[in-house]
């Protein structure tokens, strides 16, 4: 199995489906599969004990009914949270269709067993205590090596990764990597540039600076590296990006744009 094997343009279930269920948990996961994601996105922190959860932020806050740093907890601690506390669905104050009904952090290995057939980009946030050597273990105890990328937009933690893994999974992009190839496309030297990951992965633009466009995609695709574009919920938009021949597009609602890519190809 190859990482890049499925057809472009690629659908990437934003933290599962987390527009329309709590993001980062198996119920939204479930949702984008069903939808037709073929790729799942989520974040991943240590607890205290060193378990691999699922979790955007670092606090459990925004998310949980539970308040506190997620390395700082233990996982028996973490498990009793209710994730699907603050989910809200719709303009109602009081509409709240997860809340109390089981839905939890889930941990890595969690994940990566309920959905052997699907590719996972993984972002590591957590960058001390490091995770990486136990995001790579779970991995190959589940064997999915050959279905994951690693993602981390910290170039430490990113340089943790490939050093650890080598050749054995494929990598996204840094901040670093990004400005590097944005660096070496304005100063017309892209033929000096290596790409030390298979993929861009960015969002259409950073302030006044557009990143996503013809040249950009076309510079990328010469360098043998994909752009995966974050994140867009839009259908105009995805649209749009279809039109500029990006290779995957990373959305909340992933089954609008399954939609969206059916129409089209």
């Amino acid at each position: 199995m190859s990482y890049l094997g499925p057809p472009r343009p690629r659908v990437f279930g934003h933290r599962g489906a987390a527009a329309l269920a709590p993001e980062n948990t198996l119920p939204s996961f479930a949702l984008a599969a069903q939808l037709g994601a073929d790729f799942l996105e989520l974040d991943v922190h240590g607890t205290s004990d060193g378990t691999v959860i699922v979790l955007h932020d670092e606090t459990v806050d925004r998310t949980t009914s539970g308040t506190g740093i997620a390395r700082e907890m233990a996982w028996r601690e973490v498990e009793r949270l209710d994730a699907g506390h603050w989910f809200r669905f719709g303009s109602r104050d009081d509409s709240f269709p997860f809340r109390g009904q089981g839905v939890r952090i889930p941990t890595l290995d969690e994940v990566l067993r309920a959905f052997p057939a699907h590719r996972f980009n993984i972002e590591i946030k957590q960058a001390a205590p490091p995770i990486v050597d136990e995001v790579l273990a779970l991995l190959r105890r589940a064997g999915a090596t050959a279905r994951a990328l690693l993602a981390a937009e910290d170039d430490a933690i990113m340089a943790s990764i490939r050093a650890a893994a080598g050749a054995e999974i494929v990598t996204g992009s840094s901040v670093g990597d990004v400005m590097a190839f944005f660096a070496h496309l304005d100063a017309g030297t892209l033929p000096e540039y290596q790409p030390p990951g298979v993929a861009l992965q960015i969002p259409t633009r950073i302030h006044d600076r557009v990143l996503v466009d013809e040249s950009s995609v076309a510079a990328a695709h010469d360098k043998g590296l994909e752009i995966h574009v974050w994140t867009i919920n839009e259908l105009e938009e995805m649209e749009r990006l279809l039109d500029l021949g990006v290779d995957g597009i990373m959305s909340d609602q992933p089954g609008l744009l399954a939609r969206a890519i059916a129409r089209r190809y």
